[in-house]
This record gives C-alpha cells, sequence and structure tokens, in this order.
C-alpha cells in the first residue's frame, strides 16, 4: 500500500505550510501529492507549484472538478502539467453536486450524470492519445459543438502539443453505487470517499475483482495524538461542513453515503443544525464512531493496529491529510 499527501483545498489563504509538506512527504518515500479545489483556490496552480519544487513524487488532483472546465482545457491542464514535470501527473476528476456545479459554477447539473461523466473522460482520453480530430456526438460534450444556438462553424481539432503520456493514468471521486460501478470501467482509478477499513465491501458493493492495475485511494485524516477524542475534532469538522454544507438538504451525495453507513438519522440532524446556522453543533453532532472508522486517529500504537485493518482490503494507495509532519512520518516508519 502506497502512501499519499492529500493536501486539500486553501482557505482564507495560501498554506505557508504546504510545499514543506509537500518536500517532506518526498523525503519520506511518499509516493504521491494532491492537491483539490471547490470554490476557491484551484487545483492546478497549486500542484504547478509544488512540481516546480519536487523531483520525484507523483502529482494528482483530487479532485478537480468537472463544471469548472470543459473536457478539453481540463486535458490541456493535465498534458501540460505532465510535460512539466516528467511525467508525474494523474488526473483525479469529480462531478461535484448541484449546488456547487449551479451556485457557484454557474452551469446545470447534469440530469444524467452517467453519461456526462463518461462523455468527460472519453474527450480526454481522445486528447491524450492524440490519434485524430477529437469528435463526439455527445449529449453534454458534443465535439465539434452542434447547438442550435452555435454557428455550425466548428472544426474538429486535435492537440497542438503532443502529449507526453497517452496512458496518463484518470481517476474518478464517486460515491454512489452506479457511479462507482462505471468508474470500473472507464477510469484507471477509484477516489473513494469516507472508507471504512472493515465495512468497505458492504458499504460500495464492489465485485470481487477489480481491473487489473486499478487504482483505489481513498483519503484518510491522520494524527498521532493521546487524546483520542481531541484527535477525532478536526475529522468532526470536516464531516460536519462536507455533510451539512456542501450540497443541498434534498441532495447531498455526502449525506447519502453517510446514510448507507449506518448514520442517516445523524446526517440529517447535521443538515438541520448546520441550515439553521448552528455549526458548532452540527460538528459535535458527528458520531464519533463514525469519525473514528475512517480516521487513523490516536497513539502510534493504536495507529499501528489500525493500519493493518486498510493493508487488507483493495486499498492501494492510501491519501493522508495531516498538517504535522511528526505523523507522516510515523505513517512512512509504519508502513515500510
Amino acid at each position: 500500500m502506497r502512501l499519499g499527501l492529500a493536501l486539500g483545498y486553501w482557505g482564507r489563504g495560501p498554506s505557508p505550510a504546504h510545499l514543506d509538506l509537500a518536500r517532506e512527504a518526498e523525503r519520506l518515500g511518499y509516493d504521491s501529492v494532491w492537491t483539490a479545489e471547490a470554490w476557491g483556490s484551484d487545483a492546478f496552480t497549486a500542484l504547478t507549484w509544488i512540481a516546480a519544487h519536487t523531483s520525484r513524487i507523483r502529482l494528482g488532483t483530487a479532485v478537480a472538478q468537472m463544471a469548472a472546465r470543459t473536457p478539453t482545457a481540463t486535458a490541456m491542464h493535465a498534458l501540460t502539467l505532465d510535460h512539466l514535470s516528467g511525467g508525474r501527473m494523474m488526473l483525479g476528476l469529480g462531478l461535484s453536486g448541484p449546488q456547487v456545479v449551479e451556485g457557484w459554477y454557474g452551469r446545470p447539473f447534469p440530469r444524467s450524470p452517467l453519461t456526462a461523466t463518461r462523455e468527460y473522460v472519453d474527450v480526454i482520453r481522445q486528447v491524450l492519445r492524440r490519434e485524430g480530430p477529437v469528435t463526439l456526438d455527445g449529449r453534454f460534450h458534443a465535439h465539434p459543438y452542434a447547438g442550435e444556438d452555435g454557428t455550425g462553424l466548428g472544426k474538429a481539432l486535435k492537440p497542438i502539443t503532443h502529449p507526453l503520456r497517452p496512458d496518463l493514468p484518470i481517476l474518478l471521486g464517486a460515491e454512489g453505487p452506479r457511479n462507482i460501478a462505471q468508474t470500473l470501467t472507464i477510469a484507471d482509478g477509484w477516489l473513494p470517499l469516507y472508507w471504512s477499513p472493515d465495512r468497505w465491501a458492504e458499504v460500495y458493493a464492489l465485485p470481487g475483482t477489480l481491473p487489473e492495475g486499478f487504482t483505489v485511494a481513498p483519503m484518510v485524516r491522520a494524527q498521532v495524538c493521546e487524546d483520542v477524542t481531541a484527535g477525532l475534532l478536526p475529522v468532526k469538522a470536516m464531516l460536519g461542513f462536507y455533510i451539512g454544507g456542501m450540497g443541498h438538504a434534498a441532495r447531498n451525495f455526502h449525506a447519502d453515503l453517510m446514510g448507507r453507513m449506518g448514520y442517516g438519522k445523524e446526517a440529517g440532524r447535521i443538515q438541520e443544525l448546520f441550515a439553521a446556522g448552528r455549526r458548532e453543533e452540527a460538528v459535535l453532532a458527528v458520531p464519533d464512531a463514525f469519525a473514528d472508522e475512517i480516521s487513523l486517529v490516536g497513539p502510534r500504537e493504536r495507529i499501528a493496529e489500525r493500519l493493518d485493518a486498510w493493508r487488507r482490503g483493495p486499498v492501494t494507495d492510501l491519501l493522508v491529510t495531516s498538517p504535522d509532519p511528526a505523523t507522516l512520518r510515523v505513517l512512512a516508519e509504519l508502513n515500510s
């Protein structure tokens, strides 16, 4: 099981610690470092900065939002950074949800998310293969554009720049059962959310055998500490925001996943509190048992014991979220 460092997206501003953490992860032998985006900092710029200050560690987006760019623009980002980094780029994509797509990106959330995702990946793969002009008679991503509001002058094109790797890895952040099933057929890897090392089979209903070479890379919040309850607070804060604030009450994929993991009533309560502006109460309403199940928190001995459970499943890459270099070092030692 390889280790990766998940830096996420910026908050109020850029974190001065991110570059140092990335360098330390590379020094410790971590395989990859990942950036993200929501409605603030973008994933590719920060990743390019890290690429310029590292030499070996692989670079991934977990995730770049599909609504933020056309698939050809995303392919341009990926092939450019792949060249600049010497072939270290991995493209992680996510569809997000209606609240963000329509509220921030100002675009309609696709009525058929599976079709939209499949078309998006198809276009990117055509760009990276560069076997001919990009063409797709798509419902959401037609190339050339053929809508009634177009000029009719669009021409199918292939990239001027020759991609470094036609097989640049594409991973998808998928939560629902049908989305996960499609991910296994069209992507090179999967970025699951809220991974339970003991209940992944029942939660995600994965097939007995995954495609050869397929990457399974869940994120995990890690913290070496003596007080488990205190160490779980950042995990609960993250969950409170994702469950309560990142999605509409009527359609929140993160809350749906929490429900499938047996915490549906608690997810509803978190949403109610967050919507009422009672955010601290929403965080405290996150069950400790749920936060603990999907994280690695506590003394070194406890983390060592629980890390074995993560290794027993299909996880190929564990993407660690931690602002603490000492925690990164302990995980590297335990995973060696």
